[in-house]
């Protein structure tokens, strides 16, 4: 068994309103070995007045964390199966609604890789069947009751 580590520190600034919900939901999020994240909430839920545009948010960390999850566990397969991937690029999509509770959720996350393949690339079922694959294993894919497709430019 894994575990595994965020530090998240925020404090309100001097002039902001806690109590009346004016104050910055910019913040610090901090990963083992030091990797330093800014992070926000998200300006569609507070507004662009007390996000930060060039902070990451919730929603936005849980697409990238499926993406990254399904590309590595696309490469593993991937290379189990004898292919060689030269480079993946996913321009991955997340959807906020509402859920059948009637609360707001990420309810499907849309991925779109552009793979190359150096050599002999999979032929369309094999790729299916990867893809497939790589959801099935995805760790975050597993903890999630999102949505999530991959779709694949047929050219």
């Amino acid at each position: 068994m894994a575990g595994y580590v965020a530090r998240v520190a925020w404090s309100l600034a001097e002039g902001e309103d806690f109590a009346a919900g004016r104050y910055s939901r910019g913040h610090m999020i901090g990963f083992d070995e030091g990797v330093k994240l800014a992070g926000s909430a998200s300006p569609h839920v507070v507004g662009a007045r007390w996000s930060v545009a060039a902070a990451a948010d919730p929603e936005e960390m849980l697409v990238a964390s499926l993406s990254a999850c399904h590309m590595l566990t696309f490469l593993h397969l991937a290379r189990l199966a004898g292919f060689v991937v030269t480079s993946y690029r996913d321009a991955a999509e997340g959807t906020l609604a509402k859920n059948p509770q009637g609360r707001l959720a990420v309810s499907e996350v849309v991925l779109r890789p552009q793979i190359v393949f150096e050599g002999r690339a999979p032929d369309a079922d094999e790729l299916d069947r990867l893809h497939h694959a790589a959801h099935e294993e995805c760790f975050i894919a597993n903890s999630v009751t999102t949505v999530v497709r991959v779709e694949m430019d047929p050219t």
